[in-house]
């Protein structure tokens, strides 16, 4: 993994955030404290603990998590992270895009209603098989690519016209998963990508080169760093995506193989002004103990990571 100096000391025009600046944008998910939406996917904590841990740590915004970790109604969803001086960043909205027999969009108007509702700004789509959990996916023929790209552009229109953000997230176990399956995104629409620089690894892509070859068609960002061992041993089908993540794939910002500062330094300089969400997939076998437990062991160093990639930034432009 590169260094955060050799990072902050590479190439590149535009003016970078504020070291400040940049952690107004970065936001919380709950993943981070196991809560998920595959059903079995380890101990579920109660919404109270895992926002009052978020908030304690400094976050000001997050993601939603899955549905049920929040109210239904769009304006309590918004009130209950208000209480927790939170506000919400988007949804993650996995839905069948393949299906020439399957229209995803009233599905996706029905989270778009609600993002619209709650003052969000950004849908994250993922491209679902239609089979619970992220262990498998299917291949798919060109006439199921081209319904696939199709449904990406009516689902970006549908966004603009609501003044929302669509991107679609690359993401293990589904149908956008590799590198070549964002590349042929990229070439075949105009949907925005929410990066994922956890997922796209594991797939066999390079989070790296994306976000220094295609920065602007990156409009939301999911920061994750992973173990390559175990990441090539879901690539080689030798552990399955959920016991990989058992293990331990998922580590704190900066502890990892994905190279953070080379994706967070080559996306301010070429200007990016979107959120970071801070993820690290966490499944927990029972209750956290403690303020002081694992899961905001782990995302405080993941902030320290990030703050240290800013001031080597801002030291680079001295």
């Amino acid at each position: 993994m590169g260094s955060v100096t050799d990072a902050a000391q590479s190439g590149g025009a535009a003016r970078p955030a504020t070291r400040g600046a940049l952690m107004e944008r970065i936001a919380g998910a709950p993943i981070c404290w196991g809560v998920c939406e595959v059903p079995g996917w380890g101990y579920q904590l109660d919404r109270e603990t895992v926002l009052t841990q978020m908030r304690s740590l400094g976050f000001v915004a997050t993601e939603y998590g899955p549905d049920g970790f929040l109210p239904d109604r769009p304006e309590d969803k918004a009130a209950t992270l208000a209480e927790y001086d939170l506000r919400a960043v988007g949804q993650f909205v996995p839905v069948v895009l393949h299906d020439p027999d399957h229209d995803p969009m009233p599905e996706v108007e029905t989270a778009m209603e609600g993002l619209v509702a709650a003052h969000a700004k950004v849908v994250v789509i993922a491209a679902a098989t239609g089979v619970e959990g992220y262990d498998s996916r299917p291949e798919l023929d060109d006439d199921q690519w081209a319904t696939l790209l199709a449904n990406l552009d009516r689902i970006d229109d549908a966004a603009a016209r609501n003044g929302l953000l669509a991107t679609i997230h690359p993401h293990v176990g589904t149908l956008v998963e590799s590198g070549e399956d964002v590349d042929r995104v990229l070439d075949g629409s105009h949907i925005h990508l929410c990066l994922d620089t956890g997922h796209l690894l594991i797939g066999g892509g390079d989070p790296v080169a994306v976000a220094r070859t295609h920065p602007e068609r990156i409009g939301h960002m999911h920061l994750k760093d992973v173990r390559a061992d175990l990441a090539a041993r879901v690539q080689a089908g030798t552990m399955t995506y959920t016991e990989a993540v058992e293990s331990g794939m998922y580590v704190p910002l900066g502890t990892g193989d994905v190279d953070i500062a080379a994706i967070v330094t080559s996306l301010e300089r070429s200007g990016y002004d979107g959120w970071y969400v801070l993820e690290q997939d966490t499944v927990l076998d029972g209750p956290l103990e403690g303020e002081d437990n694992r899961s905001v062991a782990d995302v405080r160093t993941s902030l320290a990571h990030l703050d240290q990639v800013m001031a080597h930034l801002e030291e680079s432009r001295s």
